[in-house]
């Protein structure tokens, strides 16, 4: 279902001490000098989804500060959300400077964050992402488990959980003398949770290799994509949920000793990465140009994209894109342009430079940022 922001509404967000923006439905580019504020109003629509947004900050520093003040001040995101012929209104903030719990609105009423869900999906690439080959395996891990969230978005919970629930874990492990009741609780939850995570990670995996398989290159480089987990892999083999869960469950009560001497879990879906090769070249991510990883890495986020436009009885994706444009030569930017149009999503896109967004003249809103005000183009 077609899924789009009609109004944005920012309070005491970051930079900006009110904004209300209007929209028509079509996509978003924000053109303007670094530090105006762009990035900024991206990562207030990433807040209209569980989570810690795009830059993933804790929620203390969301709010404007000025100079002098320790604290940032009690912060609002608000936005209407059209699906088809539905309207829902939706809000997100913190009641007091420096606040730290997070309050969610839908259509006025208090829901728990995870109702947000229902109403929005997002997908994103940011400068952050650029170094995603070269960096750690949990940037990658990270990464893809935002694409499985887009689909699945219980599985941001499971991951939470079990985080939570593997650092407990190694606490009482490394305290010396554990509660053995406790940690064979701890046990059975990481078993649970990680196989939940897993299969959600083989399922994602599937899909989105599939959807690869249909683009060409377009002109985008095809991907072939693998996680390097075992638990993954038995999931990808087919794996009935019992076994795999029974078999986490022992290696974690195996693995104790060795984790208690590490001071860190060293078996479960926690430990996976994200393998990508250039199909084309039939060479590892990490080896190809950075131009060539740029566009590797869009092409896995379009293709999430396309994928989810389609699926029945779910918001569609909006997509957040800041500074792509400008890594990409002419061919392809045009070709992102055309690609976020035919599958009918919404698109927020950000860069220093209003030229680079030629290409979507007449099929979008451009507005120039400065200062953190916004001025509309064209």
């Amino acid at each position: 279902m077609r899924t789009v922001l009609t109004r944005l509404s920012l309070t005491e967000f970051r930079s900006y001490a009110a904004l209300s923006l209007e929209m028509d439905g079509r996509s978003v580019w924000l053109a303007g000098p670094n530090g105006a504020g762009k990035t900024n109003l991206l990562e207030a629509v990433s807040f209209l989804i569980p989570g810690r947004g795009l830059r993933n900050t804790v929620l203390t520093e969301m709010g404007r500060r000025l100079p002098g003040e320790r604290e940032g001040r009690a912060w609002a995101v608000s936005a209407v959300v059209r699906a088809g012929d539905d309207e829902t209104r939706l809000g997100t903030g913190v009641e007091q400077a420096g606040g730290a719990r997070r309050l969610v609105r839908v259509d006025g009423e208090p829901a728990p964050p995870g109702r947000l869900a229902d109403h929005v999906r997002q997908v994103w690439l940011t400068p952050a992402q650029d170094r995603l080959f070269l960096e750690s395996a949990g940037d990658r891990r990270r990464f893809f488990d935002r694409l499985t969230y887009a689909g699945e978005p219980p599985h941001a919970g499971n991951v939470q959980a079990y985080e939570k629930a593997m650092r407990e874990r190694i606490r009482l492990l490394t305290d010396g003398s554990p509660d053995r009741a406790w940690l064979e609780a701890l046990e059975a939850q990481l078993a649970e949770r990680g196989t939940l995570m897993a299969m959600a990670r083989a399922r994602t995996l599937g899909a989105l290799s599939a959807e690869i398989a249909t683009r060409g290159e377009r002109p985008f480089p095809q991907a072939r994509l693998s996680l390097t987990g075992e638990w993954e892999r038995l999931a990808l083999e087919g794996a009935a949920f019992d076994d795999l869960q029974d078999r986490l469950a022992r290696a974690l009560a195996q693995g104790r000793d060795r984790d208690a001497a590490a001071g860190r879990g060293l078996v479960g879906p926690h430990r996976t990465d994200l393998s990508v090769v250039h199909l084309g070249k039939d060479r590892l991510a990490a080896e190809c140009s950075t131009g060539e990883q740029k566009a590797l890495i869009l092409n896995i986020v379009l293709a999430q994209a396309a994928r989810l436009a389609r699926a029945e009885g779910q918001p569609a994706p909006i997509l957040l894109l800041d500074e792509v444009a400008a890594h990409l030569d002419v061919r392809r930017r045009a070709a992102l342009f055309d690609e976020i149009e035919a599958l009918g999503l919404q698109a927020f896109l950000t860069g220093t430079d209003e030229m680079l967004f030629e290409g979507l003249a007449g099929r979008a809103q451009g507005y120039r940022v400065e200062d953190s005000g916004l001025a509309a183009v064209g």
